[in-house]
């Protein structure tokens, strides 16, 4: 429809109709004059029951498009459906004022406005939310909780029957500008303007969840957009780079060393015990490969010194110092089935939703990790230490996290208010989680997190530093707070950031510390 042809394609469309319609009714009419409407000539009497059935298909075609167009300004799919894809600015669903959408505070994030006769949607925060909210315009369509929520912000819902007439009734008579519902979501403006400041111009993203009912606090994406000032080159170029991609939620990165709570948990669960050797030259599955090493190694090698190694290491001496010689024996040692079976039990490959629609941002990407043959070791090796074919998102990691604090149940992630809480899934043993978190914990007293730790808010977490082809590794950081009771859980991504310790814990850390001053943690 969108061709150059179709104009006149519809034109002959419409004729041919016009023509078959004028044939039919003159058939009939030829029959009633010859028969005097009496009885029927053997020569007519054929033709009347596939002229009758024709007629009868076209009245039917007719019938249901007219209740499609003109009394489906009754129906709320069908203005949501006109709002979304129709970019006609004549069109009429566009004159609706859409009820604001404002957060847990009652703070405006979007609301409609009138302006030169047409109703306009505004966004006063510009780009902090434009991931979190989406979009809605009449050229461009709509996106985000603006397009999954579009019957509920029209006002017209199952919820209030007598609102649908209403709302019809505006439309076609133009009285008034019919205005919709507002809607509140679980986002802190706070928090979400602290989370963006964080991220600076970097590329990256930043999820803060309560670990309790799945409650969506920040959901931050750099670089961003303003959703008021939307134009056709922000639809082109590459995806990948597009200020429109959600890295929050659609982004894929290697893990890292945040991947090595999976790979802990799995340990954990299985009922590991004793220690590996983790000599100083690394670990590597087979001479062909090269060998996997410590990050002290590099930086002894940096610093023009030798070290000699973590020799022994037991499960949590191994995850405090994030030894990813330890983590590539480990993930071996339990070998593909098992590794497969961790990745099923943390959800990847599984859709997961933070609010209702067929929205693509609406859903986080758990990524369907590719299947590592069983002749593979030096791959499973990597893998286990987050980097080769494992990618995760910064919302998934930011779940699984939000289950250790939480005895191992991940509560299903949340971006509206009314959608009451619900369990998604038991990740792992409410055991295997306390023993975990514990761990998380000393990662911030006295191993790779330290730079973090604070007097101010016990943090619990992980950090991670992931190579990248493309670049400069990414850092990342996973935590949550506060140590002994969590409350809030929160993954952060920094694209080429270099090590998470410097660049993304410290992001990490100044949200928490902001929600803990809102009086979100105890």
């Amino acid at each position: 429809m969108d061709s150059a042809a179709w104009p006149y394609l519809r034109i002959g469309l419409h004729g041919s109709f016009f023509v078959v319609a004028f044939f039919l009714l003159k058939r009939i009419y030829d029959w009633r004059h010859d028969t005097e409407l009496r009885h029927l000539g053997p020569a007519r009497q054929p033709l009347l029951i596939p002229a009758l059935g024709l007629i009868l298909l076209f009245g039917a075609l007719l019938a249901y498009q007219g209740s499609w167009q003109l009394a489906g300004i009754f129906r709320p799919q069908f203005l949501a459906f006109m709002q979304t894809y129709d970019r006609r600015l004549f069109n009429p669903a566009h004159g609706i004022q859409r009820g604001r959408i404002l957060d847990r505070r009652g703070k405006v994030l979007a609301y409609s406005e009138e302006a030169a006769g047409q109703v306009w949607r505004r966004y006063p925060f510009g780009a902090a939310f434009a991931h979190s909210i989406g979009y809605s315009h009449p050229k461009f369509g709509a996106a985000g909780v603006e397009a999954a929520a579009s019957q509920h912000l029209n006002g017209a819902t199952p919820e209030r029957l007598a609102s649908w007439g209403e709302l019809g009734r505006h439309l076609l008579i133009q009285d008034k500008r019919p205005r919709g519902q507002d809607l509140v979501l679980t986002l802190d403006s706070e928090l979400q303007l602290a989370a963006i400041q964080g991220l600076g111009n970097r590329r990256g993203a930043l999820v803060l969840l309560r670990v309790d009912d799945g409650a969506i606090l920040a959901l931050a994406s750099t670089p961003s957009f303003d959703p008021s000032q939307l134009s056709p080159t922000l639809f082109s170029g590459n995806p990948a780079d597009s200020p429109l991609l959600n890295r929050a939620t659609q982004g894929l990165y290697p893990p890292g060393s945040t991947f090595k709570v999976a790979l802990a948990a799995e340990a954990l669960d299985q009922g590991f015990s004793g220690t590996l050797h983790c000599p100083a030259d690394g670990f590597t599955t087979s001479p062909r490969y090269p060998l996997i090493r410590d990050h002290e190694y590099y930086s002894a090698q940096r610093a023009g010194r030798a070290w000699g190694g973590h020799g022994n290491l037991d499960l949590t001496t191994a995850f405090v110092e994030s030894s990813n010689v330890f983590f590539a024996q480990l993930g071996v040692q339990y070998g593909h089935q098992a590794f497969r079976a961790n990745l099923e039990r943390l959800l990847f490959g599984q859709p997961v939703r933070i609010y209702p629609g067929l929205d693509r941002t609406g859903a986080i990407n758990t990524s369907r990790v590719p299947r590592i043959a069983d002749k593979d070791r030096y791959g499973l090796a990597q893998a286990s230490i987050g980097q080769g074919v494992v990618t995760a998102s910064p919302a998934h990691l930011a779940l699984i996290t939000a289950a250790v604090a939480n005895q191992g149940v991940a509560m299903k992630p949340r971006l509206i208010a009314t959608e009451p809480p619900a369990i998604l899934a038991q990740l792992m043993s409410e055991a295997t989680a306390v023993r975990l978190a514990k761990m998380m914990r000393r990662v911030v007293t006295t191993g790779t997190g330290k730079t973090i730790n604070t007097d101010k808010l016990a943090i619990a977490g992980k950090t991670g530093t992931a190579e990248n082809p493309h670049g400069a590794a990414h850092g990342w950081f996973v935590g949550f707070a506060p140590a002994e009771r969590p409350r809030l859980a929160v993954a952060v991504l920094v694209e080429q950031g270099g090590y998470g310790a410097t660049s993304a814990a410290p992001i990490a850390r100044d949200v928490l510390l902001r929600a803990q001053a809102l009086g979100l943690m105890p």
